[in-house]
């Protein structure tokens, strides 16, 4: 079992950045695919970005792609998310998620999930 814990998330104006880390207790992150995701109330949960179990190809939903960047360090077992110029359409709750398979940007397709972080942008 894999437990996903996420921190980093805030309130900030539009342009501004913000770094989302996701760490794991239980288990170490280096041999699963690693995503997050975002949803807002009353919406399914959105794709953002993947990242493979090594680290060589990421995957970026479109309105994202020039802005936020994926990685990891399999060393120190943490997931992140830098996030730059920050849209108030960015505002949402952000997950990370684990995968242990083939990489996929379907939601339903990860097997382990953190309880997420509020990311919040002003206008």
């Amino acid at each position: 079992q894999v437990q996903l814990v996420e921190s980093g998330g805030g309130l900030v104006q539009a342009g501004g950045s913000l770094r989302l880390s996701c760490v794991p207790s239980g288990r170490t992150l280096s041999g699963y695919d690693m995503g997050w995701f975002r949803q807002t109330p009353g919406k399914e949960r959105e794709f953002v970005a993947v990242i493979t179990s090594r680290g060589g190809s990421t995957y970026y939903t479109d309105s994202v792609k020039g802005r936020f960047t994926i990685s990891r360090d399999n060393a120190k077992n943490t997931l992140s998310l830098q996030m730059n110029s920050l849209k108030p359409e960015d505002t949402a709750l952000y997950y990370c998620a684990a995968r242990n398979g083939i990489t996929s940007v379907t939601a339903r397709d990860y097997q382990y999930w953190g309880r997420g972080t509020q990311v919040t942008v002003s206008s």
